[in-house]
């Protein structure tokens, strides 16, 4: 079962040091969906645009993100395998990202997982400014694993470590 919200919340936007002192926030934590968004104040390069490291920060935590509201975190685990980003317009302001899955392609992945201890999926995101305008398009390659019966650290059930 995928954790409850405020616990998926709480690993998004602040396990990752990095990600929490990037102001990172998680809008949206549903089952198939999430939506995330990064502030221009604090991550802005030397010309006042959003900074790529950033943006690539953006555009990699929806896996995680869409793992922890939609996947049961304690059969299975996400890695990212490749990572693409192409920068398509100056980010000036606070840029949005969306990331989806269908019920059925997360029952596919997890009886795949279950099975074959690993499945893999492509996630194909657009991140947007507050005009809807698409400052960088990333394509991530995802593989869900099935963990071992070693028990799980205290931070990926929600514990405090």
């Amino acid at each position: 079962m995928p954790l409850p919200v405020e616990i998926a919340r709480q690993l998004t936007e602040e396990q990752i040091a990095f990600v929490k002192r990037s102001g990172l926030k998680a809008e949206v934590l549903e089952p198939g969906f999430v939506r995330l968004r990064m502030p221009l104040q604090g991550n802005q390069n030397h010309i006042g645009s959003m900074y790529a490291g950033a943006l690539f920060t953006l555009a990699e935590i929806p896996g995680g993100a869409l793992f922890l509201s939609s996947f049961d975190a304690q059969r299975f685990y996400p890695i990212i395998k490749e990572m693409n980003l192409r920068f398509r317009r100056p980010a000036t302001g606070d840029i949005r990202v969306e990331a989806r899955l269908a019920a059925e392609e997360i029952a596919r992945l997890e009886e795949q997982a279950s099975q074959q201890g690993k499945a893999e999926y492509v996630l194909e995101l657009q991140l947007t400014d507050g005009s809807d305008e698409v400052v960088a398009e990333s394509r991530g390659h995802y593989q869900l694993r099935l963990r071992s019966m070693a028990p799980l650290p205290a931070f990926a059930i929600g514990n405090s470590p």
